[in-house]
């Protein structure tokens, strides 16, 4: 086994660090998700901390890891008989990404539970996890029917497995960890807020800190069990100081004082449900026993709100997460009470519920971005260039209607299009290839009743072979790509046409990021076009871009045509699996180069050519009107719409409809 890298010897990531230890002291809180970008010691971090948490008490022999001081009566290894028990460390599992449904929850030997009746089960992760660190890396691109499973098992500290009405069940009571990468895209709202607290991490700008690190990690690879032996003493006493912790929490008071301004501050944040307050409470109590105190103060109370609100606050995804830091002292003050006065705030154990004094303000303050920075760090126009506009703000999104491509697909789950998938309605049965997930009952007896006689049955149970059992197949909804090709170009640039443009692709990227989809985004105007948005759902990101998007000059639309074919090829590569729909916003116009015309219509029928669903949305104005998003609709095989059909949330209905009579 690898020695990990010591936990204390994590440079800086003050708030990571507070934040994983305070689930150590008190499991309750309810884990952690930690948000950055690459390389800022995420995971690094976080598999540390399995060495710290201290031993558990288990059933000996117990694939489940029952308390000997309270097995679970439903245990499939029970019952358990008193006395026999062992220590061990807790557990840190990991999930993969790419796990399977069984691999998760564990399996049942449907051959052996049809045949013999016999409930032969193979535990999964979520077993292995239970009373210990269920860690999940990159969370946000784990699949939805693990994301499900996972949300059963954390409301209600239980696996079930279902085949076929066999069911067993176990216990699983787990600290939920995750990292991610907020650039591949957002958390589903229900699992984000199964997270008790959340931490932004950033990697430091200060030279010296990061030589630190640099050679930190150096030195860990050249010799890991040397390096590790050297922070065995500072390891020794941060474990130390969890199990005194863990002592001291029952004792710990959290006054009516505390509870009001835990309240106050949640009301004044306008967070959904009562789990903020509670863990809250749960956090400023840890965070009192850390201190080594018994009493919670407002300085808890704050350190508890910057890490369990911010991702609570969040309305919708174009939200950026953090807190205002000025109106939640506001609050505190507003409801601070006599007995949350201490003569000694900083008390034992260096200050406790003060926030750690980090290199930056992850919780939303002051990066020293730049004012012509956007997110992501990537500089913006200062100005308007010769025949550019500045950038039109995006309208108001709103709630789009589903869109939908025709025709039955395999992509990656999603919750649009129809495809064949594993979850879903059950549309017939086929013989398994390889391993069998869902069996099919009905299809299964019926292979196996014609034997019966010639295997010699004699009793009422039925004999049953491999070759007998059936695979469902299943019907069920994949994710897609909705790629946006828009005209930027002069004749494009009234400023009310580009704003309902850009709210129209905001609204589409929400819906997106509700139904797991991708949306990516190319705009042509001056001499070329570019991919302003590539495929993503990273809906902040894409917020970002649009409202960036300038205006004018000429109108290369065979470029922007290309482009986005050029885009869906590279996407074909790596996801073979997703179908696309093209939504081309233009007013039909084409110039700029010899022939821009023909040009144009050579490129819209390569979209016909490959059968690619596609939209026109007809942005041209005035008592005149030439019928060139017409044209261009007919070359590519689609059909084409007028602006106004654009405004509030037609625009995805009209998708929807104009893909339904082509259909």
């Amino acid at each position: 086994m690898s020695t990990p890298f010591p936990f204390t010897a994590v440079v800086g990531q003050d708030d990571l660090r507070l934040a994983l230890l305070l689930n150590a002291v008190s499991p309750a809180v309810g884990g952690v998700l930690v948000r950055g970008e690459k390389g800022t010691a995420k995971s690094t971090a976080v598999r540390a901390l399995a060495s710290l948490m201290p031993q558990v008490d288990v059933v000996s022999g117990c694939r489940f890891s029952c308390d000997p001081g309270s097995p679970d009566p439903a245990c499939p290894d029970g019952p358990h008989a008193p006395g026999a028990f062992e220590s061990r460390p807790a557990r840190m599992v990991e999930l993969p990404v790419g796990a399977s449904e069984d691999r998760l929850v564990g399996a049942l030997d449907i051959e052996r539970a049809l045949a013999e009746g016999v409930k032969a089960f193979e535990p999964g992760l979520l077993a292995d996890a239970h009373r210990g660190i269920l860690y999940v890396d990159e969370v946000n691109l784990l699949h939805d029917h693990l994301v499900d499973l996972l949300l059963d098992a954390a409301a209600m500290g239980a696996s079930y497995v279902e085949r076929e009405g066999v069911s067993v069940r176990h216990a699983a009571k787990f600290l939920l960890v995750g990292t991610m990468n907020p650039e591949e895209g957002e958390l589903r709202p229900q699992l984000l807020d199964r997270f008790g607290l959340t931490v932004e991490v950033a990697a430091s700008r200060e030279p010296e800190q990061r030589v630190e690190v640099v050679r930190r990690r150096l030195a860990y690879d050249d010799d890991p069990a040397g390096f590790a032996a050297r922070w065995a003493e500072e390891e020794a006493a941060v474990r130390a100081r969890i199990v005194a912790a863990r002592e001291l929490l029952p004792s710990v008071r959290l006054g009516d004082g505390a509870l009001r301004q835990i309240a106050a501050t949640c009301a004044a944040f306008e967070v959904d449900g009562m789990r903020a307050d509670i863990v809250m409470a749960r956090t400023a109590t840890a965070l009192a026993a850390w201190a080594g105190r018994t009493d919670v103060l407002a300085e808890d109370v704050r350190q508890a709100a910057l890490l369990a609100l911010p991702h609570r606050r969040r309305r919708n995804p174009f939200d950026a997460p953090g807190l205002d830091e000025d109106k939640l002292d506001q609050t505190l003050e507003e409801f601070s009470g006599e007995d949350d006065e201490d003569p000694d705030p900083d008390g034992p154990g260096g200050g406790g519920g003060q926030p750690p004094q980090g290199d930056g303000d992850p919780q939303g303050g002051d990066t020293g971005a730049s004012p012509e920075a956007g997110e992501g760090g990537e500089p913006q126009p200062s100005g308007a260039g010769a025949g550019e506009q500045a950038p039109a703000r995006a309208a108001e999104p709103f709630r789009a209607k589903v869109l939908s491509v025709p025709g039955i697909g395999e992509g990656a789950a999603g919750r649009r299009s129809r495809a064949r998938t594993e979850h879903g309605r059950t549309t017939g049965a086929r013989r398994p290839q390889g391993t069998l997930t869902k069996l099919h009952l009905a299809a299964t007896v019926q292979a196996a009743a014609p034997h019966q006689r010639a295997r010699g049955r004699s009793g009422p149970g039925l004999v049953v072979r491999r070759d007998d059992l059936r695979q469902a197949t299943r019907e069920g909804r994949e994710g897609n790509l909705v790629l946006f090709v828009v005209d930027a170009s002069g004749s494009m640039a009234a400023r009310q046409r580009m704003s309902a443009v850009k709210g129209a692709v905001l609204s589409l990227l929400l819906d997106a990021y509700q139904r797991r989809d991708k949306v990516g985004l190319v705009t042509f105007r001056g001499k070329d076009a570019q991919v302003a948005l590539p495929p993503t759902s990273s809906v902040d990101t894409a917020a970002a871009r649009l409202e960036s998007l300038p205006t004018g000059g000429r109108t290369p639309l065979a470029a922007g045509l290309l482009r986005a074919h050029e885009v869906l090829r590279v996407e074909r590569l790596r996801d073979p699996a997703r179908r696309a729909l093209v939504v081309v916003v233009t007013d039909g116009r084409a110039t700029g180069g010899p022939e821009p015309v023909a040009l144009a219509g050579r490129a819209a029928r390569l979209f016909a050519a490959e059968g690619i669903a596609s939209v026109v949305v007809d942005c041209e104005s005035g008592p005149v009107r030439l019928g060139l998003a017409g044209q261009l609709a007919g070359e590519l095989g689609g059909t084409a719409v007028t602006l106004d059909e654009l405004r509030a949330d037609s625009i995805a209905g009209l998708v929807k409809d104009v893909q339904r009579r082509a259909a």
